[in-house]
């Protein structure tokens, strides 16, 4: 049977399972035989990542065709205002493009769990927390998009990836969960799933 697994990767540990140069990686958290990472996270960002032995599902996940929506926790440098936020939703001009329409709000700081290192204080300078979800998944996009409007990203969390969600794994934590058995079976799924959430017009 195919198998999915939703981890929280924690901070600085590669979304993979070897490293030439002595770095924290998956198979430090996860002992499971060949699985693979659906899709990146950054090494320097948190969260949720899925993991599979089935091609499809990985297909499904990563292909933009799908414009899967992933949503991340951002805490920003400055206080955005209303005209960066509108920005963001409607999309902004990176080096390789427009990025898509997205959905964004300022949302009171979550109880997540502490950063180690934490992130650099400057007493100068205030910061803020969005929540932030794109149907794309370009290099880096999420710290590209803040720092275009004039925000840069102090700790990026991804919180979900279409239906799954980091729930309450804590970091190095995972769980496994059901997974579509084959393409017929995904084709369902995915239609009483993924449909429940589309990229904005």
């Amino acid at each position: 049977m195919p198998r999915l697994i939703l981890c929280h990767k924690p901070f600085r540990v590669l979304c993979q399972f070897t490293d030439t140069e002595g770095r924290a990686t998956l198979a430090d958290f996860v002992n499971v035989p060949d699985v693979y990472a659906a899709g990146r996270l950054d090494y320097d960002s948190e969260g949720l990542v899925i993991l599979t032995d089935a091609g499809y599902l990985q297909h499904q996940i990563t292909d933009p065709r799908h414009k899967l929506p992933k949503t991340y926790l951002v805490q920003v440098e400055g206080i955005p205002e209303p005209a960066a936020l509108r920005q963001l939703a409607r999309g902004v001009r990176l080096n390789d493009g427009m990025t898509l329409p997205a959905e964004v709000s300022l949302i009171e700081p979550p109880a997540v769990w502490p950063r180690v290192p934490p992130i650099r204080v400057r007493q100068s300078i205030p910061d803020r927390w969005l929540r932030l979800t794109i149907y794309e998944g370009r290099n880096r996009q999420v710290r590209r998009m803040t720092a275009a409007v004039g925000h840069p990203t102090l700790r990026l969390i991804r919180e979900s990836v279409g239906p799954w969600t980091l729930a309450e794994l804590e970091p190095g934590q995972w769980r496994e969960t059901d997974c579509p058995k084959d393409e017929r079976e995904l084709a369902r799924w995915r239609k009483e799933n993924f449909g429940k959430r589309t990229a904005p017009d």
